[in-house]
């Protein structure tokens, strides 16, 4: 079992120093595609998969969820969360063992969603389905200082509801002079590159575990195409994602790392539980020439 950069009491010590320095956003990885931002004073969690509930649900079958690395916190001790994000309706990314106790000590707490899967989203998680925020592709909901932009993902394919929602989401939240990229599960797709060379993307946050048909899953992007989507969106730093978590669905993040350097693209390889801070706020706007 991998052990986390930190964790539980240490974790939250690591969180609390961090709200001192307000000329930068910080970011913690939580496992597989979880992600909490930081910045002034709130918190935005990305995708948070923090139970083993995966783990028991597929140990009786010939799809076994070997859990690789220890779970970093409880979500029911993550009580200072202002948003969160749902990408898609897998377990890993919409898990009711997770958002449940999270939406318990957060009362005021927004989840955001894809709109197609709001009815699926409310039976999951017990809730009423007017309560998630729904997105789509165009769509922008500010929240306690974030702006969150969706996107679509491709699961392996681009999908869409009757109303033409997209099923598969990532997204874009801006913050004071930030912009940070969550592509959910994803792979390429045509047109990807153009939409998000819109953003003026600081940090980009996207899986590596890639494809293979005898996982009997899906897919998402290798971390050569990661490496090479970052740099052609010209993204500032980007961060690998999903892996570690389940023995049979992981990647080394070493094709990502080596495809990165060869590409002068900037990266940073992050532990379960360990932080990555950002540039501070004028240092950026110096590069910027702002």
């Amino acid at each position: 079992m991998i052990n986390p950069f930190l964790k539980d009491d240490a974790l939250l010590a690591d969180i609390k120093a961090a709200a001192k320095d307000e000329s930068r956003f910080h970011c913690w990885w939580l496992g597989q595609s979880g992600f909490l931002i930081q910045w002034r004073g709130k918190h935005l969690l990305f995708d948070p998969y923090l139970s083993d509930s995966l783990t028991r649900k597929y140990a009786a079958t010939d799809k076994p969820h070997v859990r690789m690395t220890e779970q970093v916190i409880a979500p029911e001790r993550l009580d200072f969360i202002d948003l969160v994000t749902s990408t898609h309706n897998h377990t890993d990314h919409l898990d009711a063992e997770t958002l449940g106790p999270l939406l318990d000590v957060n009362p005021e707490l927004e989840l955001i969603i894809p709109e197609a899967n709001r009815a699926f989203v409310a039976k999951r998680l017990g809730i009423e389905a007017k309560k998630p925020r729904g997105m789509n592709l165009g769509r922008r909901i500010p929240i306690s200082g974030f702006e969150i932009h969706g996107v679509p993902a491709a699961h392996e394919a681009l999908e869409t509801d009757a109303e033409g929602n997209h099923r598969f989401m990532g997204y874009v939240a801006r913050f004071g002079p930030w912009t940070v990229y969550h592509s959910g599960d994803t792979v390429l797709f045509e047109g990807m590159e153009v939409l998000l060379k819109r953003w003026s993307i600081d940090l980009a946050i996207l899986p590596i575990n890639g494809r293979l048909p005898e996982r009997r899953v899906s897919g998402n992007l290798w971390g050569r195409e990661s490496a090479r989507l970052a740099h052609d969106i010209g993204a500032r730093m980007v961060i690998p994602c999903h892996y570690e978590m389940f023995d049979f669905n992981t990647e080394s993040p070493d094709e990502f790392v080596q495809t990165c350097q060869s590409l002068e693209q900037p990266f940073q390889v992050l532990r379960a539980g360990e932080r990555w801070s950002s540039p501070v706020e004028e240092s950026r706007k110096l590069e910027q020439g702002s």
